[in-house]
Parts: structure tokens; sequence; C-alpha cells
């Protein structure tokens, strides 16, 4: 993995500009946990470049069958494999009709992301310009709480810059996540419930041999120049695996 585009700095580990070679690595580099729960630096917003998932808890485990030839001796028939478990941290993003993707969009700007870890915190920022022409400032904190160790926060900003602008924010859950390294290519969460309430959403699952049962929730407020704008779903989808809420906002 090379570290050379790395800032240095006392507290945080720093990138400065935008480079899809770098992502994955990145994803590693700036990932954030409190004991309980860990997170890759995956991009909240749908990336379509190479990426790797990572949302984990601890404990969590699923008995991989080994993929082995049948001429190596010794090999156990299973191992212990850490679970890619329910992504909480999914933000789809329409600008103006358009999809928020930094692989498509046809400028990005002054990307900057870092891991404060005296204070325990993630941030990344850009300013990026879609297909359609409409540009945007974007500012995302994300953090897990240490003395409420399932909890965990994210703020995403977005100001227009150039047009007025219609943001669609598409927060989801989604337990029909799957392992890279999964040697069957098997899913390891058999979904058990999907709920609604308002501007909240659960779904419970649990794994498939182990029986661990997670329920994971999301409780969501959309502000507008700093105020609570009370916005309700403008459209909601649930799955047998996932539920995802759409916010409309109009910035002019």
């Amino acid at each position: 993995m090379n570290q050379d585009y790395i800032k240095p700095d006392n507290w945080s580990i720093i990138e400065e500009g935008f480079d899809a070679e770098s992502v994955k690595s990145s994803e590693s580099l700036f990932s954030i946990g409190n004991g309980a729960m860990g997170q890759r630096a995956n991009f909240e917003e749908n990336y379509t470049g190479e990426t790797f998932q990572g949302s984990y808890i601890a404990g969590i485990y699923y008995p991989d069958k080994t993929k082995v030839g049948w001429w190596k001796n010794g090999y156990p028939k299973y191992f212990a494999k850490v679970l890619n478990a329910p992504n909480w941290i999914g933000i789809d993003i329409e600008i103006n009709d358009e999809n928020l993707d930094l692989n498509n969009c046809k400028e990005v700007k002054n990307f900057r992301r870092e891991l404060n870890m005296k204070e325990g915190w993630y941030n990344r920022s850009f300013e990026a310009t879609l297909q359609n022409g409409t540009e945007i400032a974007v500012n995302i904190r994300r953090f897990l709480c240490m003395n409420l160790d399932e909890v965990g926060v994210i703020n995403y900003e977005i100001t227009a810059i150039n047009k007025d602008t219609k943001i669609v924010f598409k927060p989801y859950i989604d337990a029909g996540v799957t392992n890279e390294d999964a040697n069957w290519e098997e899913k390891f969460w058999e979904p058990l419930e999907v709920k609604r309430n308002g501007n909240a959403a659960y779904i419970t699952a649990q794994t498939f041999k182990t029986h661990f049962k997670v329920t994971t929730f999301m409780q969501n407020t959309i502000f507008v120049n700093d105020k609570n704008g009370n916005i309700s779903p403008s459209n909601i989808k649930t799955g047998t695996d996932k539920i995802q809420l759409s916010f409309d906002v109009i910035i002019a």
C-alpha cells in the first residue's frame, strides 16, 4: 500500500486531492472504530469506481467453508470469517436529477479528508461539477460514539454554488451485503424484519449458521440553512433486505 500521498500531521491522517487509484487504500487508512463497531472509509454516496465496502460488528463471525485443492492436507474444513455487517452509512444523492458519483463528475476539486485521532472523527470535503453543469460543495463528518458504542453519526452537508438546485437525499440500510473475499460467494445474513416509522427505519437480520441477530437502525433529520426543515420522506423503497427513504430539498 503506497502511503506517500498522506500528509504528515501530529494528530491526523490527511489526504488532499482526489485520486481514484487511492480510493481503496484510503478506505483502509481512514477507517474508524469504537471497540464495538468498525467502519471502512467508504463514500456515503454511490461510487462506481473501485471500492471495498466494509461495516463490522465485534464478535460476529461465520464459519466459512475452506476452499482448497484436495491435495492440501491439514487445512481445517472451516475458518471463522469476520462478516461484512449491514451497511448503515449509505446516502445516495441526486442533484438536479443526476446521481452524485465522484467517478463520473466532470470535475472534482479541493478534495480533502481527515481522520482526527485526537477527537475521534472522520471528515471528507470536496467541490464537484456534475455532468449537468451543477456545481456543489460537500462536507461530511462521521464518527462512532465511545459512550454509546452502538451509535454512529453522519452529518452530510451540500451547498449549491452556481444555480438553483434540487437535492434528493436517499439514506438507506442494506442487509443484502456480501464479503468480497467469500470463498463460495455466499450471503451470510438472513433478513428477518424491515420496518419504517416516520423518518426512521430499521432492519433486523441474523447470520446463517451462527444465528447472531443484529438490528440496524437509522434516524434522519434534514436541515435547510441550519434550521430543521421538518421534511418527511417523498418516497420509500422497501425490499426484503433493504430500505431507502428519499428527502427532497430545493436550494434557491
